[in-house]
């Protein structure tokens, strides 16, 4: 038993195939990276610089932007570094730590856009007491929270990950605990119990979203100011909510229940759409939408440019 090897560095066996395009690859994901800070970034320091943009939806919109760079920060730079080198491999603290990251960003991210829905519905289907509901000091608790509670579930889940590996291949471009759990030596509660007391709290999150959308439309229906309301600022984040959930299920379903038959492109494909996809344009869709954002951006720029 002494002479076993203790295993510490894992193989990310996602990149295999991609040799010949490396240097495209490397080119391409460098400007999708940068165009995700730009876009962010300015949505970010607008509201931020902009005092007539300090409201409830836009607080909960920067907060949705930098969380957004949060998430992207724990795949790019990692990424970028390994198509620069023939093998890519990730010490076991490293892959916990960035599977800590993208879980915790995506769940931050489900938080916020719950928010984001029950402060729309607020002011949609209870305008006269939307002031007193949305104060600041609530509105201040609501962000800690839905960066807290992700953070405090994933390092959970993160922690109970640790634990002796009997196996060095991880078949994904990226570290997730689901993978980690799988090349352990012993089973680990956080492959089963963990993930399904997040699935399920998260669960609660997407049937709260889906009642606030009930309300709202009705209460829509009845009124022409509240249906262009509703347009103005509901539709932004319907697309939002549904470009980030479309773009993670791909992943999730297919990680745990997918073919192995499909090509690693495909495999990769999917596997990166929650990270290029919501991070790119939910900002610009924002940005263009809200009429308050596109008209700051759109000063700056002129005044930039004179």
């Amino acid at each position: 038993m002494g002479n076993i090897s203790v295993i510490t560095i894992l193989i990310l066996s996602g990149f295999n195939g991609t040799a010949n395009y490396r240097i495209t690859l490397f080119t391409l994901t460098s400007l999708c990276y940068c165009i995700i800070l730009l876009v962010n970034l300015t949505i970010i320091i607008t509201v931020i610089v902009d005092k007539s943009l300090h409201e409830p939806m836009y607080i909960f919109l920067c907060n949705l932007c930098i969380n957004g760079l949060y998430g992207t920060a724990g795949f790019y730079p990692k990424f970028l570094n390994d198509l620069l080198f023939s093998t890519q491999v990730i010490s076991q603290a490293g892959c916990l730590l960035q599977g800590f990251v993208l879980h915790s960003s995506v769940c931050a991210d489900f938080s916020i856009l719950a928010l984001m829905a029950y402060d729309r519905y607020v002011a949609i289907c209870r305008p006269l007491v939307y002031h007193s509901v949305m104060t600041k000091k609530r509105i201040s608790v609501l962000v800690f929270l839905a960066w807290l509670l992700p953070l405090y579930l994933l390092l959970m889940s993160t922690v109970t990950s640790i634990s002796t590996l009997c196996g060095s291949i991880i078949p994904k471009i990226y570290c997730v605990n689901f993978l980690i759990s799988n090349v352990a030596c012993s089973p680990s509660i956080a492959k089963d119990i963990i993930p399904a007391i997040n699935y399920t709290f998260y669960a609660g999150h997407a049937g709260f979203i889906v009642w606030t959308y009930v309300y709202m439309i009705r209460t829509c229906l009845k009124s022409t100011e509240n249906m262009n309301k509703f347009v103005q600022t509901c539709v932004p984040h319907a697309f939002a909510l549904a470009t980030f959930s479309v773009s993670l299920l791909f992943d999730l379903l297919y990680m745990r229940f997918g073919s192995k038959d499909l090509s690693q492109h495909v495999q990769n494909f999917m596997a990166i759409e929650f990270l290029v996809i919501p991070p790119l344009i939910n900002p610009m869709i924002y940005g263009i939408k809200l009429q308050k954002i596109r008209n700051r951006i759109l000063y700056a720029d002129k005044v930039f440019r004179s």
